[in-house]
């Protein structure tokens, strides 16, 4: 969906900005501190967040004067509200866009708010993601830091930029401050954002915002969106939004996430609504996965046979074989199943040997275990999946006997020339799947 990077050019300042997506509503997208859209569509998670919102419209992405692939100034000499208000309406004169909504993401809210207030011409809506009128705290605004504090944290970013990647992103994203994914993406987004001195000037200069003034003279149609936990910016600072723009709607969501396209589905459904008037009617998230169901054969039996004490030592050794050889084929467990594991790999040949694997290891202890592959679009519903593939997937390993690993011809047909070998099990019948399915064991030599 990227469409190539352009220029809109504010006296001697060069600001970079791309436009994608269309429709008659133009959606302008303001981010937070130092970020950069380059960094976005680098970022598979963000880059969909962005996406999804050009389903509502033309969307007009850019970088801040300083910041990403725009002019980079002196850090002691960033520009003054007056001067990026003209910045945003030079952006948007480049990009044939009369009238927009403004969506202001963090430290963007304070910008956009400006804009809305002093040009209503401009914008025809007004957006408000994890916002603040004023970040630092007053006798009259006990929500925020102090200034003393701020400065000291300004201080501690710079000295260690890009090496601080985690410790900010416990602050920003505490949800996936452990995934190394999250802190990769985190720390591109802030090295390409922004030089260490700049971060540190734009940290200081938010930290003399204050935009509550303005927040009466705000005419258009407003949503304020806001985490409940958020760590970095307390929903105090949202509610406040709300109740002092006339009109605005607060709409608190659960979590404690900073960045927005954090699992940030829901902050566009609460977009969708606000700017078509009706509900959100998203499709799920999907991928395509290789689902594997796994099961213990005849468990009742066996249990009876040896004993409740033996019988549970049995299942957690189980259990930490399946576990032990999910992680080596980076195989993802979803959940249990009675006496069984329902778990997705991104490639059908790890899935193959990972039941193989597992049927191994599970021989060596007496126990008789089945496998059902099958490899098709999944819905992603949070921790869990389903549809259709799921649905095949524990159809096969239902067929499945004893010591038997079984896959369907989708999942064969995509390892050919691996070196797998199958046997065939003929044409079945799949309980509530249309059609017959050909079904074929893994031999041995797939281990």
């Amino acid at each position: 969906m990227r469409t190539r990077t352009r220029y809109a050019r504010n006296g001697e300042v060069s600001l970079a900005y791309e436009v994608y997506g269309r429709g008659d509503r133009d959606i302008l997208v303001t981010f937070g501190w130092v970020g950069s859209f380059q960094s976005v569509w680098e970022n598979p998670e963000h880059a969909r967040w962005l996406e999804r919102l050009a389903t509502l419209g033309r969307v007009i992405v850019w970088d801040k004067r300083g910041t990403g692939l725009s002019d980079r100034v002196p850090p002691e000499r960033l520009p003054t509200m007056e001067e990026r208000m003209d910045d945003l309406r030079a952006v948007m004169d480049a990009a044939g866009s009369e009238r927009a909504v403004l969506v202001g993401i963090s430290e963007g809210s304070s910008l956009s708010i400006l804009c809305a207030a002093t040009y209503p011409d401009r914008c025809e809506s007004l957006v408000l993601v994890g916002g603040f009128a004023r970040l630092v705290r007053a006798d009259d605004y006990p929500f925020g830091p102090t200034r003393e504090a701020s400065d000291a944290f300004a201080r501690e970013v710079g000295a260690n930029w890009g090496d601080n990647a985690d410790r900010l992103l416990k602050l920003w994203a505490p949800s996936v401050a452990d995934d190394s994914a999250a802190k990769e993406d985190w720390n591109r987004w802030m090295v390409m954002g922004a030089s260490p001195a700049a971060a540190v000037a734009w940290l200081e200069m938010a930290a003399q915002i204050d935009v509550r003034s303005a927040l009466h003279a705000i005419t258009q149609p407003t949503l304020v969106i806001h985490r409940e936990d958020d760590v970095i910016m307390p929903i105090a600072n949202g509610r406040y939004l709300a109740e002092h723009i006339p009109g605005a709607r607060f709409a608190p969501l659960p979590g404690t996430d900073h960045l927005w396209w954090i699992d940030g589905n829901d902050i566009l459904d609460e977009i969708e609504a606000f700017l078509t008037g009706t509900p959100a009617r998203r499709e799920p998230d999907r991928l395509l996965a290789t689902v594997m169901f796994t099961d213990i054969v005849d468990s009742t039996r066996r249990a009876a046979e040896v004993g409740d004490a033996r019988w549970r030592r049995l299942a957690e050794r189980h259990d930490s074989i399946v576990r032990r050889e999910l992680d080596r084929f980076r195989g993802r467990e979803v959940k249990t199943l009675g006496d069984g594991f329902l778990a997705t790999f991104d490639g059908p040949g790890r899935a193959i040997r990972c039941a193989s694997a597992i049927r191994s290891g599970v021989e060596d202890l007496g126990l008789g275990l089945r496998a059902g592959l099958h490899t098709g679009e999944c819905e992603v519903l949070g921790d869990d999946i389903g549809g259709l593939a799921v649905n095949i997937g524990a159809r096969v390993g239902a067929k499945a006997e004893a010591g038997e690993v079984l896959v369907s011809q989708t999942v064969r047909d995509l390892v050919a020339g691996s070196g797998f070998a199958f046997a065939d099990r003929g044409e079945h019948e799949l309980k509530g799947v249309p059609g017959l399915w050909r079904l074929y064991a893994v031999g041995s030599a797939a281990q």
